[in-house]
């Protein structure tokens, strides 16, 4: 009996005074299984529970009127009607422009896309309007909620047919919202509210002539002087251009004399005794001008100065008829041209020859 009790005190003075026994908590493998059996316990609980819950049927939406809005009554036993549904018996309904997606009613895009372009051609007839009044043309700037209406029915009823009834309800709530949130608001006198195109969007819808006209009116300074130096500069560029056209013509002209006269000199010397050296001056401009141009005397002056400045010509006053006059005649008689005499001596002989066989045949 000594011996055991003797060996139980060696045992208790070998282990350390303030540590727990061994055994005491589980191991570290003991407490992961047991961590992921208490972990597949909570997963398999919420799924059994989420499986036996039933959802909420939906309210019923009453009188069978799609809602726009949700405000209505809330019941602990239903969920409410979404907006622009019917529910009748707890089944959703989606009024045309809307899908269903479980228990929601989402825009297709037809009711969104027909709002878009009646607001569009509101928003033009109304600022078409008061583009109108700022031209000083007689227009209707102010209109009332009813008018407004009135001109989303008439759109829709025109070019908008493929909507239903709902989806035309739908769509004019849409339009009447944006055409509440566009156009400037203010109240008259009796305290009724009118809307009106904003002044800067109405600028935008201005015909074209009368934003011309207006911006004449505006900068009426600036176009005088603008087209007072236009007018200078238009009239600059035509005197340059016709000073530059009687030159050419006079040059023309100038060519001309000197081969009338160089004719006359080849004629002369040939012994034509009808043709004289000499060619009167007011003669030879009045065949080579004509009427109209004789009324220019810078043309016929120019010519002048390009007669005096020619060596070969030379110009003398000689009386003719007991009447003074000036006269013009060729005087390069060495610097004829070959091809050019040669043709004329070709010409007269052939004209002496035909006289001199027409005097033979008489004979």
């Amino acid at each position: 009996m000594p011996m055991p009790s003797r060996a139980r005190r060696r045992s208790k003075s070998r282990w350390p005074l303030g540590e727990p026994p061994p055994g005491l908590f589980p191991a570290r493998d003991d407490l992961l299984r047991l961590l992921a059996v208490l972990s597949i316990a909570a997963a398999a609980a919420a799924a059994c529970s989420l499986l036996n819950r039933r959802p909420k049927p939906l309210c019923d939406s009453g009188g069978g009127e799609f809602h726009s809005t949700a405000a209505y009554t809330h019941h602990d036993s239903c969920q409410p009607c979404p907006p622009h549904g019917r529910c009748v018996d707890g089944n959703l309904e989606c009024v045309q422009g809307f899908n269903k997606y479980g228990n929601m009613c989402i825009e297709d895009g037809l009711v969104s896309q027909t709002a878009t372009k009646i607001s569009q051609l509101l928003e033009r007839r109304i600022c078409d309007q008061y583009a109108r009044a700022l031209c000083g043309q007689p227009a209707t700037i102010l209109f009332q909620e009813l008018d407004i209406s009135n001109i989303a029915d008439e759109l829709l009823s025109k070019g908008f047919v493929g909507l239903s009834e709902d989806g035309a309800k739908v769509a004019k709530i849409k339009v009447l919202d944006s055409a509440r949130a566009f156009f400037e608001k203010r109240f008259s006198s009796d305290g009724v509210e009118e809307f009106k195109c904003p002044e800067l969007v109405a600028e935008l819808y201005r015909p074209l002539t009368c934003q011309i006209r207006r911006w004449i009116s505006r900068n009426i300074m600036s176009v005088i002087a603008f087209g007072v130096l236009f007018s200078a500069l238009l009239w600059i560029l035509w005197s340059i251009y016709k000073r530059q056209a009687l030159l050419k013509r006079a040059e023309q002209i100038y060519g001309q004399v000197c081969e009338v006269l160089e004719d006359n000199a080849i004629d002369a010397k040939i012994g034509n005794s009808e043709c004289e050296p000499w060619v009167v001056t007011s003669w030879l401009r009045d065949h080579l001008l004509v009427p109209q141009e004789r009324r220019n005397a810078f043309l016929w002056k120019k010519v002048e100065e390009l007669i005096l400045e020619d060596s070969r010509i030379d110009q003398y006053p000689k009386v003719i008829k007991g009447e003074s006059k000036v006269v013009y005649e060729w005087q390069a008689s060495g610097s004829l041209s070959g091809k050019r005499k040669i043709k004329r001596m070709q010409g007269v002989a052939a004209g002496a020859a035909i006289k001199l066989g027409e005097e033979v045949d008489a004979g």
